[in-house]
């Protein structure tokens, strides 16, 4: 499988150096990458490292992250822009906080689309197409709603069409499913299948739903929190269809952490589920 995404993070706040130290980790064309951690991990922090949205908090990003031959880290701030929602999109945790109160639905779909196609191109077409898909009303009364008067599961899909409209080839989605219910969560997830089958996108799955993660059957990863441990890592697997688990070198996996020298008891559960989790993927120590 073709490399699409190559990235080796480190990230530094003014007043909290070290958040990230020596992330790796590789996603390949159409491939779904399932990073897990528990809160505080750094793993939102690698989602918005990815977009080179932490510079407008003051962070520093060092390493290199190759999206598709290209360093994003040496692009200008224009030619960035250019790539962020038509090459790379991000759907949030917080739907109805991701939508602005104050503009109608069609508003935000049309600003979204305007961002890298001439205005002279329709938008509505493509964007009612889209509300088929994700499963909402595909009628122009839909587009004149306001956020406030959708669902958090209908505000989640309108996000997620969104992110879809120019068909990038890598979505980031950073806890997608934490604010939905059961039921609303398998449709979101199956839709994510779907899109990714369909599209031939790749995906980068954050959550600390290890479920949620293994229900997408990807490559997983882990995102060991600094308290636990020196450096956080991120190891994975392929998982072919009908065949056992193949290790990459690339990704250390024999850094679990050691049960013994964690001593919050809640951290120590955690943990022993990523580990019953680990083994579930077919992940094995080298």
């Amino acid at each position: 499988m073709n490399s699409l995404l190559k990235a080796r993070l480190s990230v530094d706040y003014p007043n909290k150096p070290g958040v990230l130290r020596d992330v790796q980790f590789e996603i390949g064309e159409g491939e779904i990458l399932g990073l897990v951690g528990e809160s505080g991990s750094g793993k939102s922090t690698i989602s918005l490292a990815l977009l080179r949205l932490l510079e407008h908090k003051g962070a520093s990003i060092s390493g290199e992250i190759l999206f598709a031959g290209r360093d994003l880290l040496r692009l200008r701030p224009k030619e960035m822009r250019q790539i962020r929602g038509r090459d790379i999109a991000l759907v949030l945790q917080s739907p109805l906080a991701s939508l602005n109160p104050a503009l109608r639905i069609g508003t935000q779909m049309a600003e979204a689309w305007r961002a890298h196609q001439s205005a002279k191109i329709p938008w509505k077409p493509r964007a009612l197409e889209l509300f088929e898909r994700v499963s909402l009303p595909a009628e122009e009364s839909f587009l004149d709603r306001y956020p406030r008067q959708l669902s958090v599961g209908q505000a989640q899909r309108v996000l997620i069409a969104m992110a879809v409209l120019h068909k990038p080839r890598l979505l980031i989605t950073d806890e997608p499913t934490s604010a939905l219910d059961a039921i609303t969560q398998s449709e979101i997830l199956d839709l994510f299948r779907s899109l990714n089958r369909e599209l031939n996108m790749a995906m980068l799955f954050v959550s600390h739903d290890l479920l949620a993660v293994a229900s997408l059957r990807p490559v997983p990863a882990l995102l060991r929190a600094p308290p636990l441990a020196h450096d956080p890592f991120i190891f994975g697997v392929s998982l072919p269809a009908a065949s056992p688990g193949v290790l990459r070198d690339e990704f250390p996996l024999n850094k679990f952490v050691e049960l013994s020298q964690v001593n919050d008891a809640e951290q120590r559960r955690y943990h022993a589920a990523l580990r019953g989790a680990a083994e579930r993927f077919m992940i094995y120590p080298v």
